[in-house]
Formats: structure tokens, C-alpha cells, sequence
């Protein structure tokens, strides 16, 4: 065991030194970065909901416990070796508890104990990331304190849940970045390494301006077939967009190395086709000018193409996370303000997270490219459609929904079967659904229509009081997908209809 661990046991240390451990919390690159109000507002709630002064969001390292949020704690790391989420994250999964760390042997002399912080009780939730325990999500208090109930124990866990899946939302902003600076990179390293297959080789000789090549030369340039070029024709096929930089190149190389190596575009080729040159001086007059050059011409058309398909998909990456990370956060607040207590926040937040993640998971699996409307039905219906018979029958053409579409459409699903479960037919063995959907309008201009029937469960009568989840439902989603909703409340069950504009997924 790492002798920084020395004062854990021998067991807590080996979980602690674990190799694939460590890999996943070094990987996150979360450790002494800056304060986050995110991780703030979790820590905020795990208090609230316990009633204990002080919360931590903790990251378990070798030789330090470092706090990427901390409330009533004004230290911002202790050593591992007093550490009591090292004990929490080497128990398992489930929460650990101390209720009077004075009477319990791992700590009874520990400084956190008998000094300043005098800590007494502690409560701590792992975060699992990648499947393993990186840390704590954990409130102490300087009194003992009664084993906490239950359901705290369990709403603990969960915001230890949602601490771990933010730091993997964060983590993807983060790689976003990363991917973007490898993009350039290896664009130089594929510039400089490229072996192509078809290369046309010419010689140049500067004296005369002649070109002695290959045929394939003059076909890459759209020029006469021929063997022999002149210069200053292969400078006019050139598109005009990148005349000047590859003459401003050229110089600059001939003046301060033998080695040239360019890229443009051909004049008048739609679409465009890109030429990739490299070229070496192997000779050069008394004064050091050069007068002779051998090169290869090939052409990187395919290779600009997929340089530009990199691109758009890292752009969509990053609007996404970003989008992902507002829409979360806005789930969050709204239902918090629409919760009676934290338990409710955290049974409908946790729901709709998961509703949300269902619609990222089959786009992430298709790269953005969108999703079919039937499989994104079934997913967020079939948990609410447990059984040996369904109850939710779903029909309709198969038609492929941009992202904003499948995530909203997916959210607004989701909200409808909840509520159906809850209070509408599927609460009634009797009760079923109908979903389906069609096409209207001609093509360029067309719409889809969702139509969601509910029968044979009880009397419907409207809300004295719209939570949330209705909200969401009638209008909350209008500005992302452009939807206009029918959400009544009929006598003999619920009705909802979406109408929403066919968008191309991206291709």
C-alpha cells in the first residue's frame, strides 16, 4: 500500500491505490479545478435534506481528499489517510453512516475527530463513474446524531447519482474541447504522413518555368493533357480563394528551408476539388537561389470531406452537451419549484433525467443523425406499460425526428405516461392508451400529428392546480420543437394532441 494511505487500513488503502480507480478519477480532470454552483446546489440540497450544517462533494485521490463542493467546511482538501469517504468508498455501493465517530474504532483518534473539526456524525453516498467509486457525496455534523431514516438514506444516494452524472456532462463538455485541438493536430500530422495512392511527380525547373510531369498532373488541374506544364499555368488553375496564401507559402519555404508542402482548391471544379502539393529543392544556383525541384501533386478531396463531416458532427457534440446541460438544469429548477418536499423533487427529477437520457442514448448511438419516432415510443413508454399485456398500443409510419425533436417529443412522452400511470387509465387494470401518429401537408411543408387517447380508467376531471409535468406538456416545449399541443382533460380520459413541423434530421 502507498505508504501517503499508511494510516487506513491495509484494506481501504488497497481500494483506495487501485490502478483502474485512479485511471477514472485522473481521466475526469476535476481535481483542483474551479468552484462550481452546480455541484454547489447538490451539496445545498444533501444538507437540507438531512439537516446537518456541513455537505462535501468529494474526490478520494491517493494521498488527499480534495472538495469540489463544500458547505460549512472551510478547508478545500485533508489527507487521505484521515479520511472517512476513503472508509465510505471502499465499503461498497450503499451509503455509509457513523453516528458517533467517538465511539467507533476507525476514528476515535482521528484529527477530524478530536481536532478542530470535531466531527461526530457522517453520512456519505459514493459517486459512481464508469463503475467504480471516484468519491463521496457526504454531510457531517459536531453532535451525534440518530441513524438517519431510510428514505434520506436513499434520496443521499441519488444525489450522490446526479453528482456522479455531472461530472460525466461536465467531463464531455471538457472533451469536446480537447477533441477540437486533436482535430488540428491531426490534421497536420495526416498532412505531413499521407501516403496516397495515386501521385502525379513532377520536376520544376525555375530557369525556364517548366514543368516536366507526370499525365495525371494536368488531369488533377483540369488542364490539356500534356507532359510538360507550364508554371504559371498551374498558378491560374488554382483557385483564386487561395492564390495568394499558397504563393506567400511557397516563398516563405524556398527562402527558409528546401521543403515545400501546400494545399488549394482547383479553379471552376464543383464540387470543389482540393490538391495537396510537396515539393524539395534539390538544387540551388552560387547565391543560394533554388533552380531545380522535384514534388508529388495528389489529390485530398475525400480526406477535406470528412475533415468538414468531423467538424459539423464536433460542432452538433458540443450545441448538444450544451443544450443538454441547459435543459437539465431547467428540468431542475422547474421541478423544484413545483415540489412540495425534496423526496418529490428527486422521484420527478430523477424520472424526466432519465427520460431525457433515453432520447440521448439512441441519438448518441446514430451520431446525431436523428431517430425513428416508433423506437423512441417504445423506450419512453415501456416502463409504464409493465405486464403480461400491453396496455399502450403504438401505431404510425416510421419517420425519422431531428434531436430537438426526439429529445422534446421524448420528455413530453414521457411526461404523459407518468401521468396516466398516476392518476389517469393506466391507473385501472382496465385502462389502456392509444398513440399514434400521422403525416399532413405536402412535401417542404409537411407536419406530423401525435394524437394520445386514454380509456377506460377513472372519471377525468380537470386539476384545480397544473403541476410541471403539465406545463412541460402544453407549452413548455413549443420554443424547441415548434410544436402546438391539445392537452384536455375529457370525461372519459385524457387527450392529447402534438402537431410539429418535419424537420431533416442531420445527415
Amino acid at each position: 500500500m502507498d505508504s501517503r494511505a499508511a494510516s487506513l487500513p491495509a484494506d481501504v488503502g488497497r481500494f483506495v491505490d487501485d490502478a483502474g480507480r485512479l485511471a477514472v478519477l485522473r481521466n475526469l480532470e476535476a481535481m483542483d479545478t474551479a468552484n462550481d454552483p452546480d455541484f454547489d446546489r447538490i451539496s445545498g440540497l444533501a444538507a437540507a435534506i438531512l439537516e446537518a450544517p456541513t455537505a462535501l462533494v468529494t474526490l478520494v485521490d491517493t494521498d488527499r481528499q480534495w472538495f469540489k463542493s463544500r458547505l460549512g467546511f472551510d478547508e478545500k482538501e485533508t489527507p487521505t489517510g484521515i479520511s472517512f469517504c476513503a472508509h465510505a468508498i471502499a465499503a461498497g455501493d450503499d451509503p455509509m453512516v457513523v453516528t458517533d465517530a467517538t465511539l467507533d474504532p476507525r476514528f476515535t483518534g482521528n484529527p477530524l475527530v478530536i481536532g478542530r473539526q470535531h466531527v461526530r456524525f457522517y453520512a456519505g453516498a459514493p459517486m459512481i463513474v464508469a463503475g467504480v467509486r471516484v468519491g463521496t457525496l457526504c454531510v457531517l455534523d459536531r453532535k451525534p446524531r440518530a441513524f438517519p431514516a431510510d428514505e434520506k438514506i436513499a434520496q443521499l444516494k441519488t444525489l450522490a447519482e446526479l453528482a456522479a452524472s455531472l461530472f460525466v456532462l461536465k467531463d464531455g463538455t471538457r472533451n469536446g474541447a480537447i477533441a477540437r485541438a486533436e482535430l488540428a493536430r491531426e490534421e497536420k500530422r495526416r498532412a505531413i504522413a499521407l501516403d496516397a495512392a495515386s501521385l502525379a511527380s513532377w520536376a520544376w525547373d525555375i530557369r525556364t518555368d517548366m514543368i516536366d510531369c507526370d499525365p495525371l498532373l494536368a488531369e488533377l488541374f483540369d488542364l490539356p493533357p500534356s507532359n510538360r506544364l507550364k508554371a504559371r499555368d498551374i498558378l491560374r488553375a488554382i483557385d483564386l480563394r487561395d492564390v495568394y496564401q499558397t504563393e506567400t507559402r511557397f516563398r516563405d519555404a524556398l527562402s527558409g528551408s528546401d521543403d515545400y508542402f501546400g494545399e488549394y482548391r482547383v479553379k471552376g471544379s464543383h464540387p470543389a476539388r482540393w490538391i495537396a502539393t510537396r515539393g524539395r529543392v534539390i538544387e540551388r544556383d552560387g547565391d543560394g537561389r533554388p533552380t531545380l525541384i522535384f514534388g508529388v501533386n495528389y489529390d485530398i478531396t475525400e480526406r477535406k470531406l470528412g475533415d468538414e463531416r468531423q467538424r459539423l458532427l464536433l460542432r452538433e457534440l458540443n450545441h448538444r452537451v450544451k443544450n443538454t446541460l441547459a435543459t437539465v438544469q431547467a428540468l431542475a429548477t422547474q421541478t423544484v419549484r413545483h415540489a412540495r418536499q425534496p423526496n418529490e423533487f428527486l422521484e420527478a427529477f430523477s424520472a424526466r433525467l432519465q427520460a431525457l437520457g433515453a432520447a440521448h442514448s439512441l441519438l448518441s448511438d446514430r451520431e446525431w443523425r436523428g431517430i425513428g419516432i416508433a423506437e423512441l415510443a417504445r423506450i419512453e413508454t415501456r416502463a409504464f406499460d409493465a405486464g403480461g399485456q400491453s396496455r399502450i398500443t403504438i401505431s404510425g409510419p416510421d419517420l425519422l425526428l431531428s434531436p430537438d425533436q426526439a429529445v422534446g417529443l421524448g420528455l413530453i412522452l414521457h411526461e404523459l405516461a407518468s401521468n396516466a400511470l398516476k392518476y389517469g387509465s393506466l391507473s385501472f387494470p382496465s385502462g389502456t392508451v392509444d398513440l399514434q401518429w400521422k403525416t399532413q401537408g405536402r412535401k417542404g411543408a409537411r407536419r406530423l400529428v401525435l394524437t394520445w387517447r386514454e380509456s377506460g380508467g377513472p372519471k377525468v376531471e380537470p386539476p384545480d392546480r397544473y403541476g410541471f409535468g403539465s406545463i412541460l406538456i402544453r407549452r413548455s416545449l413549443a420554443k424547441v420543437i415548434a410544436s402546438e399541443v391539445t392537452h384536455e382533460y375529457r370525461p372519459d380520459g385524457v387527450f392529447a394532441e402534438i402537431s410539429m413541423p418535419l424537420e431533416p434530421p442531420l445527415k
